[in-house]
């Protein structure tokens, strides 16, 4: 769920295993900073490779040349600062010096860092963290499985009609309608997070007697479309709670970086 970082600040194309794949997107993308578009293009290359986020290269044409700077050589890639008036995002913008093998066709073809932008839009809708990956799925299901969580020694949800939302290798998560929620036990939270698929994610901390769980469950009020049917829908981090029980049987707590 936390905000994703895309900084590439040093490429080995050949460690064992890695794979590099390249896919030419038919989809139109725009990047803006500082109220300008930096780059705008309809024939960007969409990169897949291990260890790595997905990430869109626009040819140079297709990119705000003179709003680049500073061009600066490190290990295999060069470096430019994107500079919009007042504003600047240093080494923003870059490329591979000279690519070859699977990157070779990235010869004149410009990545930016997702997070040092503005905003990111595929057509016309905005896209958060990273490039969408046309082969990753997300199923979003309705399901009557009894499902109940349990937060220091407390109920704090039950459900007949939760929502299962399964997504690669994480866990199962389990969408609750706010109905079956305790809303007593749920304290808003300042904490926001994006994701590419689902949109961007509002936080409860959880409150029972004299215990505080910070940022245990959150919710998505506006997800982006694919994802409408999480929409309000309570979900609680199952590494975190006391317990998840679904259909009586107690799950076990999986191991991932929000545990």
């Amino acid at each position: 769920m936390a905000k994703a970082q895309t900084t590439e600040k040093s490429i080995d194309m050949y460690m064992p295993d890695h794979r590099l794949e390249l896919v030419p997107s038919p989809n139109w993308v725009r990047v803006f900073f500082g109220g300008e578009t930096i780059a705008n293009s309809r024939r960007v290359m969409l990169r897949r490779e291990t260890g790595r986020l997905p990430l869109y290269f626009f040819p140079q044409e297709d990119v705000r040349m003179e709003l680049l700077s500073d061009q600066t050589s490190k290990g295999e890639a060069i470096f430019w600062s994107v500079q919009v008036g007042e504003r600047s995002a240093k080494d923003a913008a870059w490329s591979y010096a000279d690519p070859k093998g699977p990157a070779a066709d990235l010869r004149g073809y410009i990545a930016f860092e997702w997070a040092a932008m503005d905003a990111w839009f595929e057509e016309d809708e905005e896209v958060y963290v990273h490039a969408r990956d046309p082969f990753k799925r997300i199923d979003i299901i309705h399901s009557s499985r009894h499902v109940r969580v349990v937060v220091a020694g407390e109920t704090v949800a039950e459900s007949h009609r939760p929502v299962l939302l399964f997504e690669g290798n994480y866990p199962t998560r389990y969408y609750l309608p706010k109905m079956d929620v305790r809303l007593d036990v749920l304290v808003p939270s300042e904490t926001h997070t994006q994701c590419p698929y689902k949109g961007v994610a509002s936080y409860f901390s959880v409150k029972v007697g004299d215990t505080l769980v910070k940022d245990l469950a959150w919710y998505y009020p506006f997800p982006v479309p694919e994802s409408s049917k999480i929409k309000n829908l309570v979900c609680f981090f199952n590494e975190r709670v006391d317990a998840l029980y679904v259909d009586g049987e107690l799950m076990p707590k999986p191991k991932t970086q929000w545990s």
